[in-house]
């Protein structure tokens, strides 16, 4: 009875070479993996000739979801190739770890110490390079591991080295005692079922703790009374960004795109790394001849020459690149890295890997709508009018009302209506998010319909309920647009707070004005809009009486975004209804300037106010009996947002250059920082247009006291002060 200890990196294809050549050399009767036990019923679809790596098993908490831990495997991590090995050979293969069932109990109590002791991990990559004179752990590694042909030794090797580094430590974290306690129990179990060659895949870290074994019943002291929770087990799709440092993953790699190609290809693997980087850059159209790949090759092998190393690594084929393929150029190099170097690829799993009927209806519908995940960033314009692409819209809304942020819409500028732009990318933590929104339904549709209906059953005022049911009708979930609906009406009957009642609008508006081109049904929306715009004209002139500054800020927004939605929906009867609201409210002597200027200015682009009486009401505003902070308000309200008015309308020019002129000099002090932030919000065109204007026309107003004027002195200096101004003569 022998057991064979096989030290390795989780993600090395190196380690994944020499271990499949150790296990055709031994013929194991047994694998022991270090992996997760829980999974122990999803083992099988190793060997699956659907599953492609990179995949990850997840093992979650089905009564706690935020507790799930993924174990990513790609084609060339050792552990993969081991249990692959074993089950096309009819080989029994076995996790080992200890369970995620006790680790997750663990990490619960552990949570409830305050102030806990944390463990210092060390990196033996980085240990052993500093031994071996160099401090880039990871290319050390791959240097003598990873870019191995042969497998002579390296596990023995590896035993040796890590033995040397433990026996530096003092003490060892709780939880790795306890996980390789549980290894060796792991070991004993198979030794005392008569198996003779049992081989041990493990991180290379735990080798010297499995080598002497103490006594079992240390062990079995040590384990005994863990706590555990219940656990499920799945198969998820991974993706090379997933499997990199960059990630946040622990036992992450720099580059899983070149060690895939470092596992595929062990023969004249420089050339034909070069040759990938050359085709790359030809698709993008760059230059990359034959013989600038060759002098590449070449370049890169010299470097590794000078260096001592027996092949060229990813740093010296990186240097040979950008100085041969991009002319010193390092702009190239990022493509480089996101397309081969980390290699964006997103793994498959069978269809009956999926671990609830959520995940599965999400598939099938992916497939049904040619719609599959993909693991690269893509931006896609979807057609309303055609059925697939409104589907597909469909499908992108369902999934963002359960938090999983499939796709973001993007603005499509000059697309008209019709047209959405999302920007897709599929991240393998959404299966998880699947798993935890399982809860509400075992279809799509059914958990966003419940899923919302909760929501809105929640939901605390009329804002947020009409809010909700613009989502839910791009989603087009109609049982639970009625379920909204019942509830908005219910709402807004006994709404007291106009604010909520002007926030509702906006949202119910745009529903209406659009949703003739998703093909939804507005009609109760309507009902709901008809009784909204009737309330928000009753009360808004009472809302709107002796408001603070701060206040009134607040309710021009509010005006502003509700005088937009009526404008959407193009009614006559609201127009007439709003546009007279406007009007009474515009008159009344206690309304803040802002929002009295924001009347104004609304009537006069309705044509309820011609420009004489725009003109007339502007020159009032601005009289000198008025209060100058308020005068400076309501001339912000007018204004802000659009100077073109001004531009265009000679008599509102001419007031306000008039009222400006006539302010004494204290007073235009005061006044100067609110004006300025009134036209800081014009356009610079805008801007340069009224300069412009100033410069050639405006007369010079100068106010004198009475007494004697010196009207010859005065004119003498009046061309220096044009030439000083900037104007023309």
């Amino acid at each position: 009875m022998s057991v064979h200890l096989l030290g390795i990196r989780h993600h090395g294809p190196g380690s994944a070479r020499s271990l499949r050549e150790a296990l055709e050399s031994l013929r194991p009767d047994v694998i022991l993996i270090e992996g997760p036990p829980d999974a122990e019923s999803v083992l099988p679809l190793f060997a699956h000739e659907a599953m492609t790596p990179p995949v990850a098993l997840l093992i979650y908490a089905p009564d706690d979801v935020q507790k799930a831990v993924f174990y990513p495997f790609a084609e060339f991590s050792p552990e993969w190739q081991a249990a692959r090995y074993g089950l096309q050979h009819g080989v029994p293969v076995r996790f080992m770890d200890l369970p995620q069932a006790n680790q997750f109990a663990l990490e619960t109590e552990e949570s409830k110490i305050q102030n806990p002791k944390p463990e210092i991990a060390i990196d033996p990559l980085t240990e052993l390079s500093i031994a071996a004179g160099s401090d880039d752990g990871e290319g050390w590694w791959e240097q003598i591991i990873e870019q191995r042909r042969n497998s002579s030794e390296v596990f023995a090797a590896i035993a040796e080295a890590m033995t040397a580094l433990r026996e530096q430590r003092t003490t060892s974290p709780q939880r790795e005692a306890l996980r390789e306690a549980f290894m060796r129990q792991t070991i004993r179990v198979a030794q005392k079922e008569g198996f003779e060659r049992i081989a041990v895949v493990c991180g290379a870290w735990h080798v010297p703790a499995l080598q002497t074994m103490p006594p079992a019943k240390e062990d079995a002291a040590l384990l005994k009374g863990l706590p555990k929770v219940k656990v499920a087990a799945t198969w998820i799709p991974w993706t090379n960004g997933r499997l990199s440092y960059a990630s946040g993953y622990g036992a992450g790699i720099d580059s899983p795109g070149w060690y895939s190609h470092l596992w595929r290809e062990p023969e004249q693997t420089e050339i034909r790394w070069m040759t990938k980087v050359a085709r790359l850059l030809r698709d993008e159209d760059l230059d990359a001849s034959s013989a600038s790949v060759i002098e590449a090759v070449r370049l890169a092998e010299t470097l590794a020459a000078m260096r001592g190393k027996h092949r060229p690594g990813l740093l010296e084929l990186g240097e040979a690149t950008q100085t041969v393929l991009c002319f010193g150029n390092d702009v190239p190099l990022r493509l480089i890295h996101e397309k081969l170097i980390v290699g964006e690829v997103l793994g498959q799993v069978p269809d009956g890997a999926l671990a609830v009927p959520l995940q599965q209806d999400l598939q099938r519908e992916q497939k049904r709508l040619r719609f599959p995940a993909e693991a690269s960033q893509k931006t896609i314009d979807l057609d309303l009018r055609k059925e697939n692409d409104l589907a597909r819209s469909q499908l992108l809304h369902r999934l963002s009302l359960l938090g999983i942020a499939w796709g973001e819409p993007q603005r499509a500028g000059g697309k008209g209506t019709f047209h959405e732009l999302w920007r897709v990318q599929w991240q393998p933590e959404f299966s998880v998010a699947l798993i935890e929104a399982g809860v509400w339904g075992n279809t799509v549709l059914e958990a966003a319909t419940n899923f919302v209906k909760h929501k809105a059953d929640k939901a605390e005022n009329l804002a947020a309920l009409t809010a909700l049911v613009e989502h839910t009708l791009l989603a087009d979930l109609p049982e639970a647009v009625v379920h909204l609906m019942v509830r908005i009406q219910s709402e807004a009957a006994v709404a007291n707070d106009l604010a909520h009642l002007l926030d509702a609008l906006p949202p119910l508006a745009n529903v209406m004005r659009y949703g003739n081109v998703r093909q939804t049904d507005t009609a109760m929306v309507g009902k709901v809009v008809d009784g909204l715009v009737a309330r928000i004209c009753v009360g808004l002139p009472n809302a709107c009486a002796s408001l603070n500054d701060d206040a009134a800020a607040a309710m021009y927004e509010r005006i502003v975004n509700v005088n937009s939605a009526l404008t959407l929906l193009q009614n006559p009867d609201h127009s007439t209804l709003w546009q007279s609201t406007l009007e009474t409210m515009s008159g009344q002597p206690s309304l803040h300037g802002l929002i009295a200027g924001r009347c104004c200015r609304l009537l006069f682009e309705a044509q309820i106010f011609p420009a004489e009486e725009t003109a007339r009401r502007l020159s009032f505003a601005l009289s000198t009996a008025s209060d100058p902070a308020q005068a400076a308000a309501w001339l912000d309200g007018f204004l802000r947002g659009s100077g073109l008015l001004l531009l265009h309308d000679e008599a509102l020019w001419q007031v306000l250059d008039e009222w400006v002129v006539s302010l004494p000099a204290e007073t235009f002090t005061q006044l100067l920082p609110l004006v300025r932030r009134t036209f800081a919000t014009f356009a610079a065109p805008e801007r340069r247009q009224m300069g412009e204007r100033v410069a050639q026309g405006t007369s010079v107003r100068v106010a004198v006291a009475s007494g004697d004027f010196d009207v010859t002195r005065a004119g003498a200096v009046l061309p220096l002060v044009r030439q000083l101004l900037g104007l023309s003569n």
